[in-house]
């Protein structure tokens, strides 16, 4: 997927089923931020479904989609985290975790069986969750002078920046998102205005 600054999540939890031969995959999809909220939901989902045999999961975070991991939990190598991980990419999402627990029916599938149940699952439960659109912004303070207010505001104005925090005194300060794609130019005519401090905070999404 190619980086821009938007990027695709689920805008909350979501569940789907896929049943073969008596086996059950129960699949969970998950919004996620890091990997310890991931650890979280993994072993929250393992306490409910203790006898379950198998709780096979892939996820991926950023925007940029660095970040991801695969993991089998016992099943046959690359026949339940990759094809999971495959409906993730195919369905372009990021920040997101998808767990598919398995309830064994007592007849064994094999490697394609296991690995069309798993993408099966995974595709259903991203077919019933709620896909949305973020934009990758980048959090910016400045201090400035009273003087300098008109040409901030005019700037603001000029792109359609919102202020999420203000102070207005004889020293005054504003905060602003900025979408990514924007930053630098808004840095550098930033930069153009006398008696202003900027200060980048990070990035938030």
């Amino acid at each position: 997927m190619e980086y821009t600054d938007t990027y695709k999540t689920i805008g909350g939890p979501a569940e789907g089923l896929f049943k073969e031969k008596g086996s059950k995959f129960i699949a969970y999809a998950f919004p996620v931020t890091s990997e310890q909220q991931i650890r979280e939901i993994t072993l929250k989902l393992k306490k409910e479904h203790h006898s379950a045999r198998h709780h096979c999961f892939a996820w991926r975070l950023g925007a940029d989609c660095q970040l991801f991991r695969v993991n089998d939990d016992g099943e046959p190598s690359g026949t339940a985290g990759r094809p999971i991980y495959g409906q993730i990419i195919q369905h372009e999402l990021t920040d997101i975790l998808v767990v598919v627990v398995r309830y064994f029916g007592g007849i064994l599938l094999g490697t394609s069986g296991l690995t069309n149940a798993y993408k099966q699952a995974a595709a259903d439960v991203l077919s019933n969750a709620f896909t949305v659109e973020k934009i990758v912004e980048t959090s910016i303070e400045i201090n400035f002078d009273y003087l300098a207010m008109n040409d901030l505001m005019v700037l603001l104005k000029e792109f359609d920046i919102g202020i999420k925090e203000s102070k207005f005194d004889l020293h005054c300060m504003v905060k602003i998102m900025v979408r990514k794609q924007l930053t630098a130019i808004i840095l550098e005519k930033l930069a153009k205005i006398e008696k202003l401090k900027v200060s980048v905070i990070g990035e938030n999404k």
